[in-house]
């Protein structure tokens, strides 16, 4: 039997905090959030692994150090109103739920959607709500968002997803570039967002997140 209160201070003690993830929040967050509840059932036993736990069809739940650290750049505070963007199955939106006064979680998958606001609901979580919907849509309708958090790579920033953005709002994604890639911080100025490198970090690109292909001849 695993005993998963042990294995997530682990996580955070072993993985978490030597990543130089300071904010305390975010430790807290992690520490309180039973990971295990979110991934699939057969996939519990290894759901604090220093890994990406795969969710199907090339979507996973992000490694706790990559996770941690995107929130740790963002700097999620208790009155604000974030955007997760691909909740899968709801972890990240439990975890942000603990830091932020809100959170709108969007899920395209709808199966994924529908089990995410299930255990969120059975968890007490109730300052999330997940929608099911294209992510590359966002929810406009809640909006605008004084963050936006991304749970996998990105090769492009969808328009609509930068439009929900509060004016110096801040907004952190994996933006991938074939087997590397880079977790950046940006940050709302003038009506376009001012990206700098956060740490290098790679994960399976979302819908809708893919670069547009040049036709060639």
């Amino acid at each position: 039997m695993i005993d998963f209160a042990a294995a997530r201070e682990a996580m955070v003690d072993c993985q978490v905090r030597p990543s130089d993830v300071t904010r305390y929040p975010v430790i807290l967050a992690m520490l309180d959030v039973p990971r295990e509840v979110y991934v699939p059932d057969g996939l519990r036993a290894v759901a604090y692994y220093g890994e990406h736990v795969p969710l199907g069809n090339g979507r996973v739940v992000l490694d706790p150090r990559v996770f941690a650290k995107m929130l740790d750049a963002a700097e999620i505070g208790p009155n604000d109103l974030v955007l997760d963007v691909g909740c899968g199955l709801g972890y990240s939106a439990a975890v942000i739920a603990h830091m932020a006064e809100a959170v709108v979680a969007v899920e395209e998958d709808a199966a994924m959607a529908a089990a995410a606001e299930a255990t969120l609901s059975a968890q007490g979580v109730e300052t999330a709500v997940v929608k099911a919907g294209p992510l590359a849509a966002g929810v406009p309708a809640h909006g605008p968002y004084d963050v936006i958090v991304f749970e996998g790579g990105v090769e492009r920033l969808p328009a609509a997803i930068a439009d929900q953005l509060k004016p110096g709002g801040r907004i952190v994604a994996i933006f991938v570039d074939g087997a590397s890639g880079q977790a950046r911080l940006g940050l709302k100025v003038d009506g376009g967002i001012a990206w700098r490198r956060a740490f290098d970090a790679t994960a399976p690109v979302l819908p809708g997140c893919a670069a547009t292909k040049e036709f060639e001849f």
